[in-house]
C-alpha cells in the first residue's frame, strides 16, 4: 500500500472507521491469530483456478490446496469473506461437511490426518465478490472500463486478505512453500494477467480463454492478484546478480508508446535495489509490470500500475524538495516491496512498518544511487513533515489491526536515522544486503528484525526502537550554553533512550551520546553555536 495518509480519497474511505477503537471481535480473532485449526497443517501450494464474468460482477472456482500435517487434528479452518460462498469441499473424493462462522469455515475432514503426509483438499466456491470503493485501499475486485469500452478489471485485497475473493489459509504467517497455480478464465477476447510465468493458454469451446500462469516461489496471501484487460505486450531482458530477469509489461494498447518510455525506469530500479538490498527476489518468477484502473499495488512478480505514466505520486513530490519528481513512484515503491512485503513478509499485520519503513526507504536510496547522497537525505528530511504521530506504529497483534499510518513515513525515517548511527554507508548496505540474504522468502516479526539489526550494527537498539516504534514521542535534545560549555540531555523519551547524535558545533561536525543525564561539553568560543544534523529523526530545544 502506499502513502495513503496523503490523499483525499483515502482518507475519506477511513474517516468511516474508528482506528482508535479497541474493541474486537471473534471474527477480528478468528482472522488474525493462528487459529489451533490452521496451526494444525502446513501450508504448501494453491491451485487456484477461476472463472470471470464481468457481465454479472460474479466469479466461481476451485482452489485445491496442498497442505503438510504437523498435527493429528481433522477441523481446518479455511477462510472466505462473505457475500463470496464455498458450495462443496472434497477430499479424496469425497465430499465433506463444514459449518460456517462468519467469514470462516471450519472443515470436519474423515481421512486420518498423519504427521508429515501431504494431503490435499479441492474447495469449490462462487459468488459476488466486494466491489472496491477505493482500491487499492479498500479490498474487492475493480471492475471498469478502459477508453475503448472494453472491460478493466483487476483485484486488490491487501489489508481486507484475499479471503475477500478466493477461499484461503488468510494469515500472513503461512505462505505456500511450493508456490501456487493460478488458472483464470477472463470474458472472451480480454486477457489475464497473474503472478509468476504464464505456462499456457488454453482455447475453450465457447470462445474464451484460459490463463495458466505459475509461480514457483512462496507467495503472501494477498500478493495473488487477478488483471483482466485488453492488454498489449512488450518485453526486455535485464542482466543482474542473479543472471538474466525477463521483464514483462502488460498496458492497454493506446498506453503502449507512453508504457515503453515511463518503463525505462525498471531497469534503474532493479539496478539501485539490487546494489543496496541483494538480488531481486524471484528470479524463477520474473518480473511483471501490469497496468491497472487504480493506483497499483505490490502484487508478487504482478506489480500493478496506474500512475498515468508521469513522475512523482501522481505527478506530485511527497518531499516537498523537488526530488520527488525524480522518479516514478509506483514504479520505484511498489517494486521495492518485491523485497520488503514479498520476501521478507510480516508474521502479522501489526508488524507492516517491516513492509512499508523499509520499502518507503527504498525511494531515499534509489535517489542515493543514481543522484547522490545529498538528493536522498532531502527527499528522507522532506516527508518527515507527513509524519503525524497519531498513535504507535505497531499495531494490535493476533486481530489484524495495523498500526499508524505513519508506518510509511516515521518508520522510513526512523531507519535514515539508524543508517546516520551507523555512519558508514558500505557497512549500511551490507547490513539490508545480509537482511534480505537472512530472511530471503520468509515471515518474520519486528522482533526477529531489532535482533538483526542490532547485532549486524553492533548497537543494543533496544530503547530506540521502543522509542519510534511503540511510542509517538519525538526525542528532544534539550541542550543550553554557558559561556565555552554545552550542556545537554534527552527528554521525552522512553528511559535509558541513548543513541549516538551527529552535531554542529560552530559549524564544526562532533559526535555526542547524551542519555537522559546531564553531560556537557567544552568548546572554544564564547559566541557558541549548536545544532543537530537534520538527518537524525530528533527534536532540539535551548534551555536559557
Amino acid at each position: 500500500m502506499k502513502y495513503p495518509f496523503f490523499l483525499l480519497a483515502f482518507l475519506s474511505i477511513f474517516s468511516q472507521i474508528d482506528i482508535n477503537s479497541q474493541t474486537f471481535t471473534h471474527q477480528d480473532t478468528l482472522r488474525g491469530s493462528i487459529t489451533k485449526e490452521r496451526a494444525w497443517w502446513n501450508l504448501l501450494h494453491y491451485n487456484l483456478n477461476v472463472k470471470v464474468d464481468d457481465q454479472q460482477k460474479y466469479i466461481s472456482g476451485l482452489n485445491t490446496i496442498k497442505y503438510e500435517v504437523l498435527d493429528n487434528q481433522r477441523l481446518m479452518q479455511i477462510d472466505l469473506q462473505e457475500p463470496m460462498k464455498i458450495t462443496k469441499v472434497i477430499q479424496n473424493g469425497i465430499e465433506l461437511s463444514f459449518k460456517r462462522n462468519g467469514n470462516a469455515y471450519f472443515i470436519e475432514l474423515i481421512k486420518e490426518q498423519k504427521i508429515g503426509r501431504k494431503n490435499e483438499i479441492t474447495v469449490a466456491f462462487e459468488g459476488k465478490p466486494i466491489e472496491s470503493l477505493n482500491p487499492p485501499w479498500s479490498g474487492g475486485f475493480t471492475w471498469d472500463k478502459d477508453e475503448e469500452k472494453n472491460s478493466f478489471i483487476a483485484t486488490s485485497c491487501q489489508g481486507d486478505g484475499a479471503s475477500i475473493w478466493w477461499p484461503c489459509k488468510d494469515h500472513m504467517y503461512d505462505e505456500p512453500e511450493e508456490g501456487a497455480d493460478i488458472i483464470i478464465t477472463p470474458p472472451k477476447d480480454l486477457m489475464d494477467v497473474s503472478n509468476g510465468k504464464l505456462v499456457k493458454t488454453i482455447d475453450n469451446n465457447d470462445g474464451t480463454k484460459t490463463y495458466h500462469w505459475k509461480v514457483i516461489n512462496p507467495i503472501n496471501n494477498y500478493g495473488i492478484n487477478i488483471n483482466i484487460a485488453d492488454y498489449s505486450h512488450f518485453s526486455e531482458k535485464y542482466h543482474g546478480e542473479k543472471g538474466v530477469l525477463v521483464c514483462n509489461y502488460y498496458v492497454l494498447p493506446y498506453n503502449l508508446n507512453k508504457a515503453k518510455r515511463q518503463f525505462k525506469q525498471v531497469p534503474k530500479m532493479l539496478k539501485a535495489f539490487e546494489h543496496w538490498f541483494g538480488p531481486y527476489p524471484f528470479y524463477k518468477d520474473g518480473y511483471k509490470l501490469v497496468e491497472v484502473p487504480y493506483l497499483g499495488m505490490e502484487h508478487q512478480s504482478s506489480v500493478t500500475y496506474g500512475n498515468k505514466f508521469e513522475n512523482g505520486y501522481l505527478g506530485k513530490d511527497l518531499s516537498g524538495t523537488g526530488f520527488g519528481l525524480r522518479f516514478d513512484f509506483i514504479i520505484v515503491h511498489e517494486s521495492g516491496h518485491e523485497w520488503f512485503a514479498n520476501s521478507i513478509t510480516n508474521v502479522d499485520i501489526a508488524d507492516m512498518w517491516i513492509h512499508e519503513g523499509f520499502t518507503t526507504y527504498s525511494e531515499v536510496l534509489y535517489l542515493d544511487y543514481h543522484f547522490g547522497n545529498e538528493a536522498g537525505n532531502a527527499y528522507a528530511v522532506g516527508i518527515i513533515k507527513n509524519i503525524k504521530n497519531d498513535k504507535p506504529i505497531i499495531g494490535i497483534y493476533n486481530v489484524n489491526k495495523i498500526g499508524s499510518l505513519d508506518m510509511y513515513p516515521k518508520a522510513a525515517v526512523m531507519i535514515h536515522t539508524l543508517r546516520q548511527m551507523i555512519n558508514d554507508d558500505e557497512k549500511f548496505r551490507q547490513i539490508l544486503r545480509g537482511m534480505n540474504q537472512r530472511f530471503y522468502h520468509q515471515t518474520v516479526t519486528t522482533q526477529q528484525i531489532e535482533e538483526y539489526l542490532s547485532n549486524e550494527s553492533n548497537m543494543n537498539l533496544t530503547t530506540f526502537f521502543d522509542q519510534y516504534l511503540r511510542t509517538v514521542k519525538i526525542p528532544v535534545l534539550e541542550y543550553k550554553i554557558d559561556k565555552k560549555v554545552i550542556r545537554f540531555r534527552f527528554i521525552n523519551t522512553v528511559k535509558n533512550f541513548n543513541i549516538p547524535v551527529k552535531i554542529y558545533v560552530n559549524n564544526q561536525e562532533k559526535w555526542i551520546n547524551p542519555t537522559n543525564e546531564w553531560q556537557k561539553l567544552k568548546t572554544s568560543s564564547i559566541n557558541t553555536t549548536f545544532r543537530i544534523d537534520q538527518n537524525f529523526y530528533i527534536e532540539s530545544v535551548k534551555k536559557e
